[in-house]
C-alpha cells in the first residue's frame, strides 16, 4: 500500500504572496482543509484551515468587520503558513505515513517524489480509505474477532473451518497489539454464510480460538463474548 496509490493527485495549491483570503476561498470552493504553498521554486510550506482560524481570531474582538475583512485580505499566506513542511515520498507506505500523521499530530502531508517535485497530498481522509478498503466493510458479510495462540497455522485453520461452511473471506488482519504475550488477536471479515449455520459454524470457530465477537451487519446483529 504505497502513497502514491492513495493519495489525492489532484492538488490544490496557494503562492505565498497570496492572500490569506485568496486561501480562504481555495479551501472553501474545494471542500479542503490543506493547502501546499508554493514559489518559483516549489514547495515553501503549508497553510491548514487551523492557522487561518488562528490568524483571524487574534483580531476579531478589537475589529469591526468590515475592518477584519479587509486586514484578511491584506495577510500574505507567507505570513500565516508553516515553513519547510514535513513531507512524505511518494513510495513511503501509507502505514509509515500513519504513523507520521500520527506522531506529529497533522491531518495531511504533501507528497513528493524522487526530485522533490510535489506530486499529490495524503491525508487523514485518505487513511480512512484505505482503512474501509483493507476491512472490507463494503461487502457487509460477517466479522468474527479472535484471540489465537501465536502458533504456526492457526489462522489457516479458521480460514479453513470457514471455507467448508462455503464461505468467502474478505479481509484477514491481525494483531499484538492489546493482548498478553504468546496470543494475537484475528478480524475475520466473510460473506456468503447460510445464516441457518451460523451456531455450528462458531462451535467450529471456538474450538481453534477465544471468540471476542461477531458483527453481522447484513442482519444488522452483534453479539459481544469477551473482551
Amino acid at each position: 500500500m504505497l502513497v502514491k496509490n492513495w493519495m489525492s493527485k489532484k492538488v490544490f495549491t496557494v503562492n505565498m504572496n497570496q492572500s490569506m483570503a485568496d486561501a480562504m476561498n481555495l479551501m472553501k470552493e474545494n471542500d479542503i482543509r490543506m493547502l501546499p504553498v508554493m514559489d518559483k521554486n516549489g514547495l515553501v510550506g503549508i497553510v491548514t484551515d487551523g492557522d487561518i482560524k488562528r490568524a483571524s481570531a487574534s483580531n476579531a474582538t478589537t475589529l469591526e468587520m468590515h475592518e477584519l475583512l479587509y486586514l484578511i485580505s491584506k495577510i500574505k499566506v507567507k505570513d500565516i503558513m508553516t515553513k519547510k513542511p514535513i513531507t512524505v515520498f511518494e513510495d513511503l507506505t501509507v502505514e509509515e505515513t500513519a504513523e507520521i500523521l500520527l506522531e506529529n499530530k497533522i491531518s495531511g502531508l504533501p507528497v513528493v517524489n524522487k526530485q522533490n517535485q510535489l506530486v499529490g497530498v495524503i491525508t487523514q481522509d485518505d487513511i480512512f480509505r484505505v482503512l474501509i478498503a483493507l476491512t472490507g466493510i463494503k461487502k457487509r458479510g460477517i466479522q468474527f474477532a479472535f484471540k489465537l495462540e501465536d502458533k504456526p497455522g492457526s489462522i489457516k485453520e479458521l480460514a479453513d473451518i470457514i471455507r467448508i461452511f462455503g464461505g468467502r473471506m474478505v479481509s484477514i488482519l491481525s494483531t499484538y497489539e492489546g493482548t498478553e504475550e504468546g496470543y494475537r488477536k484475528v478480524y475475520i471479515r466473510m460473506y456468503n454464510i447460510d445464516r441457518e449455520k451460523m451456531d455450528h459454524l462458531r462451535g467450529e470457530l471456538q474450538k481453534i480460538g477465544t471468540l471476542l465477537y461477531m458483527v453481522d451487519l447484513k442482519e444488522n446483529r452483534r453479539e459481544i463474548f469477551t473482551s
